[in-house]
This record gives C-alpha cells, structure tokens and sequence, in this order.
C-alpha cells in the first residue's frame, strides 16, 4: 500500500477525510443500559476522536454534547443532571440536548447571553440497545435497515468492548476467511463455543485450508462467499457482508442466532466494537441471553466486571499459561482481539505483503478510500439507501457443480422473517 493511502485509511479526527466520510453515516456510540434512567449520572464517550458526554435527560431523551462547558472548559461529565439539562458545576451554565445553553445563574440579570452560546451537540437514536449518533453536517439519513435493527428488541442483544487497535484490524478479521482453520482451529475454541455445535462446520473448516474466496460487489457492500470442501460432491459456503463505513456479518450454524459487528474508532489506535445476537423469527431464550451475557459463545468477550475492557487483554497475553504462547489463547474471541492487537494500535499497512486469500480485504479498503475521495470532492457517500444493508449471513451445502452461489442460496439471506432457513 502506498503511505497516502495508508494515512487516508488510519485518520478518523475531525477533518479528516476518513474521518469525514465516517461522520456522514449513523455511528453507534454507546449501550442504552449505560445510560439507565432519565435524570441519570453523565457518561465519557469518546468516537471518532472526539470527547462527549452523554445524558439522559427528565424526558428519557438522550444528548451527547460536547464534554467542556462553553464558559470556561469544564468537564460536563461533572455536571448536574436535572429537569431536562445538564449543569456545569463550575458556574451553573445549563444545556439542553440540542446544546442550547438555557441558563446562566452566575451571570447578572441584564449581562446574560445564554441564547447567544450554544455547545456542540449530536443527534441521537435509540435502536436495539444501541445509541446512534450522527456527527456529520446536514439532515441525518435513515438508520440502516440491519436485520438486527429491525426486528423486535426481544430478538436481539448487544455487547461492547474495548480494542487497543486501529477499527479496521478488528474489522478485517470479520472479513477474512482464511484465518478461521488457523488462528481458531489450532485450539479447541471452535469446539467449546456453543454456537457453533450442532452441524459439521467445525470439520470442514480444519479440513479445507485453501478456501476459495468469491466476492459479489458493490460501491456500499460486499457479499462474501468463502467455499470450503465438503464431502465429495459438496461445497460448504459461508456467506456473510461487510456494509459501509464498518459493519459486518457472520453465519452461525442451527436454529440459533445470527451474529454482526459494528467497528467504531475511538480515535487512530483504539476501537469500539458493539456485537449483536439476533434471532429473525422469535424472542431470544433465557438460556441464550445468559450465554450471551456471560460470554460462553464464540462472538462477544468476557470482559472485566464494571468496564469494557476484555479480560484476556495484553497485560495477561490474551491468555492462561501453556507451553508455547499460541497455545495458551482458547477463548475463542480473545484469539481474535490478541491477534488483531499484536499488530500494534495501528500497523503500518506500506509493510504488509498481501496474498490472494486477502483478495476481501483489499475491495473493503478500495471502497472506503474511493468513498472518502469522493466525499472529500462533495460527492453523496454511498449506502445511505436502508435497504443497501438488508442482508443476513447465511452457510448452506451446495453442490460442486452450481457456479451460481448467489442465486443458489436464493431468499435466504434477504431480511425477511418468512425468507429464515438454518444455516449448516
């Protein structure tokens, strides 16, 4: 890769042209149940290279302004949360979640200008768990018509961690099918997940090390399919999608859940990832919701008790003591963050040497780096069409013998409940 290219990719600030093309989409910022109840404590949120807080006010909408007061730079997270506004506890300025300042008792009557200050501040929507903001110039678009956005919140559940990496490192990971049979395959991580019993998936992944990889492709959205050997007359595919700017998807076999990820920069060397269990048809189980939330499946992390942080991090090697340092990381998420963190917080991609099974990869970031090239010539981004992400992940057993992988899965990965079939 070209440093230009490089550096187009890596930058998320402000003013930056990634970072421009980032803020032009809807971008999840925090859990709901961080923020449980109106008139509630402030929340530090921290995206995109920018310091917020967040609230929630006496009505139970949610602000996020910017985290120092207009007056003198004061923290917000410090300040009074009541009757519909956040007050600074340094001199009593009071803001509204639009960021109008709608009080300014230390001023003297006749000398106050409230209605002349008014404090960066972010739309808002609340949607599966999730509050999205919108940190981009204009009218907001719609939110994406995600499967796990649009179906009853009874269906669905979120997690969030922190990664101490660039957004995209974890985000190639979801896009890379060739690691599967290796990083997790080695241990016995794809054995002990649960979401992953109940089909042969778990063999055929070890067996075939060389997945072909086939792309259907869009300036918005890449639809996967990685084909595995299965049998002698089979193919076992996996079909998943990465949606513009940072979302992607990923099969799961049996009548369980399906899984995506939402990839959030916190800033150049630390990421957000929120992680989603959906169910297209029904409520998720009580048993279901108490493996999702004590992380015994494949797809959200254990994390330490009160924070975001994984458990298995850097300072414990991802790990507990084996002989050999690979050996040691057999939670099966914490293989994922471990490698995508021994990169470095942001790898310097001029050094990597690509090979053809990094063929998804390279389209994800020549989308991204067209997008913000165009963007930057004041050009509409793409993907603020909803129906650009209504897609599931799907994996099914074909014959060897159909070229067709697309229309041979037919309905079954379009975000329709009646269109739900099981994955192998």
């Amino acid at each position: 890769m070209r440093a230009a290219d490089h550096k187009l990719l890596s930058q998320t600030g402000p003013g930056t042209p990634m970072g421009n093309l980032l803020r032009r989409y809807w971008t999840a910022a925090l859990l709901s149940r961080e923020l449980p109840e109106p008139d509630g404590a402030p929340v530090r949120v921290r995206i995109l290279g920018e310091d917020l807080i967040a609230f929630r006010d006496s009505t139970g909408k949610v602000g996020l302004l910017d985290e120092h007061c207009c007056h003198r730079g004061a923290s917000l997270y410090f300040a009074e949360n009541k009757e519909c506004g956040l007050r600074c506890w340094y001199h009593g300025w009071k803001y509204d979640t639009t960021g109008a300042c709608v009080d300014q008792p230390s001023e003297p009557p006749g000398k106050r200008f409230a209605k002349e200050v008014k404090i960066k501040a972010y739309p808002t929507i609340e949607k599966s768990g999730v509050v999205f903001a919108y940190l981009g110039p204009g009218k907001p678009p719609k939110l994406p018509a995600l499967e796990w956005l649009t179906v009853p919140d009874s269906h669905t559940y979120v997690s969030k961690r922190i990664q101490h990496c660039h957004w995209q490192q974890g985000m190639d990971g979801d896009i890379d099918g060739a690691h599967l049979s290796f990083l997790h395959g080695k241990t016995d991580a794809l054995d002990k997940a649960p979401d992953l019993q109940g089909s042969n998936s778990v063999d055929w992944l070890r067996q075939d090390i060389h997945p072909a990889f086939l792309m259907k492709k869009s300036p918005a959205r890449i639809l996967l399919g990685t084909r595995r050997k299965a049998g002698t007359d089979e193919y076992y595919y996996r079909i998943n999608q990465w949606f513009m700017p940072g979302y992607t998807t990923i099969p799961l076999p049996g009548d369980g859940t399906l899984a995506g990820h939402s990839w959030v920069p916190i800033d150049d060397t630390r990421s957000l990832t929120f992680t989603w269990s959906w169910h297209p048809k029904r409520p998720l189980t009580e048993a279901e919701l108490e493996e999702f939330k004590s992380a015994k499946v494949s797809v959200h992390a254990t994390l330490i008790p009160g924070t975001f942080l994984p458990y298995y991090n850097r300072a414990n090697d991802w790990a507990a003591p084996a002989k050999q340092p690979w050996m040691r990381v057999r939670n099966f998420q914490a293989q994922d963050m471990g490698i995508t963190e021994s990169m470095g917080p942001l790898y310097d991609r001029t050094r990597e040497m690509l090979g053809s099974t990094d063929a998804v990869i390279v389209a994800v970031r020549k989308r991204l780096l067209d997008a913000a090239r165009k963007v930057a010539k004041g050009g509409t981004p793409p993907g603020l069409d909803p129906q650009t992400y209504a897609l599931r992940p799907f994996s099914a057993l074909l014959p060897r013998s159909e070229k067709d992988w697309v229309g041979a899965v037919g309905d079954a990965i379009e975000t329709r409940p009646e269109t739900f079939r099981f994955s192998v």
